[in-house]
C-alpha cells in the first residue's frame, strides 16, 4: 500500500486502525517497515494537529523552583517583594511584564510561557511614540505604576515595557495620543502625553470600580437635577460618586497633570460603559457641579449617539466648538431651568439673602446660584463667601 501526508481525521482515524493490526509486526518485515512509516506520519499529523499546550505559568516557576532548589524568598529579586511572590505563586496576582523579563532572564524560563493567559504582552511595536514624552516624574511620584519602585532614571531606560504593562488590556493605542480621537477644550496648548497618562489612570481606576450596566439615555436633565439636590447636604460631593455609580456611571477623582489644564473629562471606556472623572483643579463647590453636569452632558449629547471620543474640558476657556456650546447651555439647564432664573430676577444686583433664598427653594447649594452670576457678570470678586471655597477636597483627601 502507499502512502501519502495524512491530512484529515479520517485518514488519520484508519491509520490508527491500521497501527493496531501491525503492532505485533517484527522488525526488518514489509509489515515493520509499513508501521514504522505510519507512526511517523501519526506522530506528524498530531503535531501539527493537536500542538502540546505551553505549560500553566505558575507551575512553570514552581517546576524551575524545585529543578534549583529555590524558596519562595528567592523570587524576590525576580517578583519584587515577599508578598508578591505568595500572591503570584497563590495566582492572586497576574505577572506583570517587569517580572515576566526579570524570570526570563533569571531563571531561564520561557517568555512565551510566563505570557500563557497573562493580562500583558512584550512591548508592542513602539512606531509613533514618543517614550520620553510621557510625564514619567509626575507618574512614578503618584505611584502610578505600583508594581515599580525604582528611580527615574531607571523608569525611563524602560519606559517602553513600564508603559505597556501599566496600559494592559484598555489598549495600546492609547500611548499613541496622535490617534486618540478626542476633543481637547484648552484655552493653552495642552500636553498630548500628559493627557494619556491621566486618561489612562483615570480610566484604570474606573475599571476597578463594580457599577451595573449602563443603560443609553439615563442621562437626562431631571436625572441630572435629581444628582444636583445632593449638593444640598455637605457631603454632596462625595454622594454625587456614589449616585452616579449606581447608575452605570463611572466617577473617578484624580488630580490633573502640568500642561493639561483640564478641570474634568467624559470618557467612554472599553466595555463602552461611561466615566466621569474630575480633577478639583479649583476647590470651590460651583466649580465642582459645574464641571460635573457640564461632563454628564457630553453623555447625554454625544455618548449615546454611540461617539466613541473623549472630552477633555478647560473650563476657564470659552467652549467655541458646537459640542462644547451645547455642553454648557445643557449644563446650565439642568443645574438651573431658564425659566425659574428668569423668574428670580437674579442679574438684578441680588443680596446674599436673595441668593440664598433661591437656593433653598430649588434644595440646591447656593453655591450654584452665585457662581453662575459671577460668570455671567465676569465679576469674580463678588459672593466670594458663597461659591464655596476649599469645600470640595478635603472630602476626597481627607
Amino acid at each position: 500500500m502507499i502512502y501519502k501526508v495524512i491530512k484529515n481525521e479520517p485518514d488519520y482515524e484508519a491509520a490508527l486502525s491500521r497501527i493496531d493490526e501491525l503492532m505485533e509486526a517484527g522488525v526488518d518485515t514489509a509489515e515493520g517497515d509499513e508501521l514504522e512509516l505510519l507512526v511517523t506520519l501519526v506522530e506528524l499529523y498530531e503535531k501539527k494537529t493537536y500542538p502540546i499546550d505551553l505549560p500553566d505559568p505558575v507551575e512553570a516557576i514552581k517546576f524551575r523552583m524545585d529543578q534549583m532548589g529555590l524558596k519562595q524568598k528567592d523570587l524576590i529579586p525576580f517578583v519584587g517583594s515577599r508578598s508578591k511572590v505568595s500572591e503570584v505563586l497563590s495566582r492572586q496576582r497576574p505577572l506583570s511584564i517587569g517580572m515576566i523579563r526579570k524570570l526570563h532572564e533569571g531563571l531561564g524560563i520561557p517568555a512565551d510561557v510566563l505570557l500563557k493567559e497573562s493580562d500583558v504582552k512584550m512591548t508592542p511595536t513602539a512606531e509613533g511614540i514618543e517614550w520620553e514624552s510621557f510625564p514619567l516624574n509626575e507618574i512614578i511620584k503618584r505611584n502610578w505604576i505600583p508594581d515599580f519602585h525604582g528611580a527615574l532614571v531607571e523608569a525611563k531606560k524602560q519606559a517602553g515595557d513600564l508603559l505597556a504593562a501599566w496600559v494592559g488590556h484598555l489598549g495600546f493605542d492609547l500611548l499613541r495620543p496622535a490617534l486618540l480621537r478626542q476633543h481637547v477644550r484648552s484655552g493653552s496648548e495642552s500636553d498630548a502625553y500628559a493627557l494619556a497618562a491621566w486618561q489612562i489612570r483615570v480610566s484604570l481606576l474606573a475599571l476597578e470600580q463594580k457599577v451595573p450596566k449602563y443603560r443609553p439615555g439615563t442621562v437626562t436633565q431631571d436625572f441630572v437635577r435629581d444628582l444636583v439636590r445632593l449638593s444640598y447636604l455637605d457631603g454632596g460631593p462625595l454622594l454625587a460618586g456614589e449616585f452616579l455609580q449606581k447608575n452605570g456611571i463611572h466617577f473617578v477623582v484624580e488630580g490633573h497633570l502640568p500642561h493639561t489644564h483640564l478641570d474634568g473629562a467624559a470618557v467612554r471606556l472599553p466595555d463602552g460603559s461611561p466615566l466621569v472623572a474630575l480633577t478639583l483643579r479649583y476647590d470651590r463647590l460651583d466649580n465642582f457641579w459645574f464641571t460635573l453636569c457640564h461632563e454628564l452632558a457630553h453623555i447625554a449629547l454625544h455618548f449615546d449617539g454611540h461617539d466613541n471620543s473623549t472630552f477633555f474640558d478647560d473650563l476657564d476657556h470659552v467652549g467655541l466648538d458646537t459640542c462644547e456650546g451645547d455642553a454648557d447651555r445643557w449644563a446650565s439647564e439642568a443645574l438651573i431651568p431658564s425659566e425659574l432664573w428668569r423668574a428670580a430676577n437674579l442679574d438684578e444686583k441680588p443680596s446674599t439673602s436673595d441668593i440664598r433664598s433661591f437656593a433653598a427653594s430649588l434644595r440646591i447649594n447656593p453655591a450654584i446660584p452665585a457662581g453662575r452670576i459671577r460668570k455671567e457678570t465676569g465679576d469674580y470678586r463678588i459672593f466670594k463667601d458663597l461659591v464655596g471655597y476649599n469645600k470640595v477636597r478635603k472630602l476626597y483627601y481627607a
